[in-house]
C-alpha cells in the first residue's frame, strides 16, 4: 500500500520574517536580533529575551502591534495554498498562540502546532511554556506512526530534530552557519524550488 504524505515546515524564516528581528528593529534593541539560526539552546535564548523585556518593559501588546505590521514572505502565501491543496501541512513552530493569529490570518489559516506564554495581571511576558519537549521532532514522529510520509523543512537549529525525523528533511533559505553545521541535508532557497522537489517526490 502508498503511503499518503504530509509536510511539516517551521514558520519564521520560511514563511513570514523572523519576528524578534522585526521587534529588534522596531525598539531599537539589537540584542532582541538573536534567533534559533544564532543559538542553538531554545531555553538559553527565551530567557535571554525574557530578561531584555523584563529590563526595558517591553510588554505583550507592544509584540502584537510590530507582529501586526509583518507581512509574509514574497511567494508564501501562494505557496501555502498549494500544499493545502495537495498534502496535508502543518506548521511547527517555536512561536506562540499571542504571537500567531495575525500571521496565520495572512496566510490563510494553515495548521499550526506551537506553544504558549506566561503573563502577569499587566500583559508582561514572565515565561514560557512548551507545548511538548522536542515538539517537533515528535510531531512527525506521530506523523510516521500514522502511516504517512513525512516532509520536512525549515531554517534553524531548532528544526533539526524535526529533519532528522523525518524521511525527507530539507534546510530551505538557511544561514551558513547551519549549513556548514549539517551538511546532509539538501539546501533549497527558493519556493519554485522547493515546489519541484515536492511534486517530483509526491
Amino acid at each position: 500500500m502508498k503511503k499518503l504524505h504530509a509536510v511539516c515546515s517551521d514558520l519564521e524564516g520560511v514563511w513570514v520574517p523572523e519576528v524578534w528581528i522585526n521587534v529588534a528593529e522596531k525598539t531599537g534593541i539589537p540584542e532582541l536580533r538573536l534567533t534559533t539560526r544564532d543559538i542553538k539552546n531554545y531555553n538559553e535564548l527565551m530567557q535571554h529575551r525574557l530578561r531584555i523585556l523584563r529590563e526595558r518593559n517591553i510588554s505583550l501588546r507592544d509584540i502584537q502591534q510590530v507582529i501586526a505590521s509583518i507581512e509574509p514572505l514574497d511567494g508564501a502565501l501562494e505557496m501555502v495554498s498549494w500544499l493545502k491543496s495537495v498534502t496535508r501541512f502543518i506548521l511547527v513552530s517555536d512561536t506562540f498562540v499571542e504571537f500567531a493569529d495575525p500571521l496565520m490570518e495572512k496566510l490563510g489559516h494553515p495548521t499550526l502546532f506551537c506553544n504558549s506564554l506566561e503573563l502577569d495581571e499587566n500583559g508582561t511576558i514572565t515565561g514560557y511554556n512548551l507545548r511538548q519537549k522536542d515538539g517537533k521532532r515528535h510531531t512527525v514522529r506521530a506523523l510516521k506512526s500514522l502511516n504517512f510520509d513525512v516532509y520536512a523543512f525549515g531554517d534553524s537549529y531548532n528544526d533539526i530534530s524535526m529533519l532528522q525525523e523525518s524521511d525527507h528533511g530539507v534546510l530551505f533559505r538557511p544561514p551558513q552557519n547551519v549549513i556548514d553545521d549539517h551538511p546532509e541535508f539538501t539546501v533549497i532557497n527558493d519556493y519554485k524550488d522547493l515546489r519541484r522537489l515536492l511534486e517530483e517526490k509526491f
